[in-house]
């Protein structure tokens, strides 16, 4: 059992024992006394520690100390009553000893000034601790007032030091949460914005066709053609986004549940490849794959890892120039097994390379869809891979082109 956990009275009184031993020794080795007067010293100093005990008792007992105003005014009296009955101690055990009354006066004179002198040292250390804990209170005062960068002063190694740090560390924790809840009410502002917009636009041109279409404004069956495909365009993409937020939705309630099994990541790589030829084709860009043969067999929720290969291929293709290059390679590295995606695009400017992972965020501002999605794709990758045990990294020039790198535990 720790000493710091015995009640406070039974730690007074052994400490009361323990200085009327550690006396009794002393007077015994300096003095050496007959036994009759070791036993007397022993009554004298036992009854005036008894009294003294008892009084400190009662002081405890009523809360005295408790119910002074200030820290310094309940030191001062400690160190008061302490003289005193320091006073008492002496003058008392000097009386039964029959010393003479001069000697008992000069006594008397010497302690009352030995007791002035330790008040006077006592207020004067008291003054540091409780400055220390005016400043602390001060800083608690600052931060409830909501001024979160108030940090308390540091000053010394004891428990007022300790109290000081674990009050920096929590005003630290209290200013990073209301740092977080800024950055979610602004993005839940976003989120709306962002969103009606999204929806909107595509809703909108839906509207202005399908009113055309059924008010008989189109007889040319060509055009009614384009129309209907135009139409069924913007149908997926409303599906997509709908998909998207839907995800982001899975993602917040930490229910974006995982369906790991044996799959060949070659052939998923390959059908992935296969459904982007077209588009490839169309906007002039190479695409090729190279995966090693000790890839498969692999452990992964397939239909969320093509929907990660989906995004970053479809980026890559968006983003790389006529005459460019898109690649993707799989290959096992020790406990891993690691997925590149690289092309020659325009890369990513270093002030938005830390944000790309963020949803909702695009480098390009005008949130035009024909240069991009609505900025949920990485982000809802990221949630995947991480789903998987996994983490993505990019790495990225502007003018260089860029590179994701997926990490999936084997």
């Amino acid at each position: 059992m720790k000493i710091n956990r015995l009640p406070i009275p039974l730690l007074f009184s052994i400490g009361l024992l323990s200085v009327l031993a550690l006396s009794l020794v002393i007077f015994y080795f300096f003095m050496n006394p007959p036994m009759g007067d070791l036993s007397l010293m022993a009554i004298f100093l036992g009854t005036t520690a008894a009294i003294s005990g008892l009084v400190g008792l009662i002081s405890h007992r009523l809360g005295w100390f408790y119910r002074s105003p200030s820290l310094q005014i309940s030191l001062i009296s400690s160190y008061a009553l302490a003289s005193l009955l320091t006073i008492f101690n002496v003058w008392v055990t000097a009386r039964l000893m029959f010393a003479s009354p001069h000697d008992l006066q000069l006594a008397a004179v010497l302690l009352v000034f030995a007791s002035g002198i330790a008040m006077l040292l006592g207020y004067f250390l008291s003054v540091g601790i409780t400055g220390r804990i005016d400043a602390l209170k001060t800083a608690a005062e600052h931060l409830a007032k909501g001024e979160l960068a108030t940090r308390a002063k540091i000053e010394g190694r004891d428990e007022v030091a300790a109290l000081a740090a674990s009050f920096n560390h929590m005003a630290e924790q209290i200013q990073q949460a209301d740092t977080q809840k800024r950055e979610l009410d602004a993005l839940r502002h976003e989120l709306v914005a962002w969103a009606t917009h999204d929806l909107q636009t595509p809703l909108a041109a839906i509207r202005v066709q399908i009113e055309a279409l059924a008010d008989g404004m189109i007889d040319d069956p060509k055009t009614t053609q384009r129309y209907l495909r135009t139409t069924q365009r913007q149908v997926n993409e409303l599906s997509m986004l709908i998909d998207d937020l839907f995800q982001v939705a899975q993602l917040d309630a930490g229910g974006m549940v995982i369906q790991p099994a044996t799959c060949s990541l070659t052939d998923l790589i390959s059908d992935t490849l296969e459904s982007f030829t077209a588009l490839a084709e169309e906007n002039k860009v190479t695409l090729k794959g190279t995966v090693t043969h000790e890839v498969d067999p692999t452990l992964l929720d397939s239909p969320r890892i093509g929907r990660v290969l989906n995004n970053l291929i479809g980026n890559a293709i968006r983003h790389t120039p006529p005459g460019g290059s898109v690649h993707i390679s799989a290959w096992r590295e020790s406990a891993q097994v690691i997925i590149k995606v690289s092309d020659t695009g325009e890369g990513i400017h270093k002030e938005d390379l830390a944000h790309v992972f963020e949803r909702f965020y695009r480098s390009e501002k005008s949130r035009n869809r024909n240069l991009g999605g609505a900025g949920l794709g990485l982000a809802i990758a990221k949630g995947i891979i991480n789903a998987h045990g996994g983490n993505i990294t990019v790495e990225s020039e502007p003018e260089l082109g860029t590179t994701f790198i997926i990490k999936l535990p084997s």
